[in-house]
């Protein structure tokens, strides 16, 4: 009499539909397919975020600033000074963190022959454009260049000559500003056209 039982094929003889070996090796292929489609994206927009932030300053330094000095009143150049001063900073602020986060999201993705040491380098520049001015000159600050808020609190009283001090800071850490994002800029022009990116 014939068993009508089969029997199960050796443990040997089996193979799985899918080696983890080619599982891995599809992973980092979506991987990398994505990351060659992200990073150009970062780049680009890093760039033009740093671009803005130079030309921004370089107009204050040049157009904005030296105008407010020819304003007829002292009231008038407070006001204009002071919703300057605080849009400034604000915008200022948002390239910069866009520009920081962008270029190095950009060298963290970049597969690893291909990680220009240029977008770390940018970042940190960018990041550091502003604060670092403003630290250096805080470091030989004249006493008698008051805040916004002080010339604010001196009502219809302004002193023309405190707000002309305060006009001429700003201008002056704008221009450096401007310099040391330009830097930046440059940089990443530079390493942009050095990888084809």
């Amino acid at each position: 009499m014939i068993s009508s039982t089969t029997s199960n094929p050796p443990p040997h003889l089996s193979v799985p539909l899918r080696p983890p070996s080619i599982q891995r090796l599809l992973q980092h292929s979506i991987a990398s397919k994505m990351s060659n489609r992200t990073v150009p994206v970062l780049k680009f927009v890093g760039t033009v975020s740093l671009g803005l932030l130079t030309g921004l300053s370089a107009s204050l330094s040049t157009i904005a600033l030296p105008a407010l000095l020819t304003l007829p009143t002292a009231v008038t150049a407070r006001s204009t000074y002071t919703y300057v001063s605080s849009k400034t900073r604000l915008i200022s602020s948002y390239l910069r963190y866009i520009t920081t986060f962008t270029l190095f999201s950009a060298f963290v993705l970049s597969p690893a022959r291909f990680r220009h040491p240029y977008l770390l380098y940018t970042s940190i520049v960018a990041f550091a454009s502003a604060p670092g001015v403003e630290f250096a000159m805080s470091l030989g600050a004249d006493k008698n260049v008051p805040s916004n808020l002080e010339l604010e609190e001196q009502g219809d009283d302004v002193n023309g000559e405190q707000v002309r001090h305060a006009v001429e800071r700003m201008r002056v850490v704008e221009t450096a500003t401007a310099g040391v994002a330009g830097l930046a800029f440059t940089m990443g022009l530079v390493g942009l056209w050095g990888d084809g990116a």
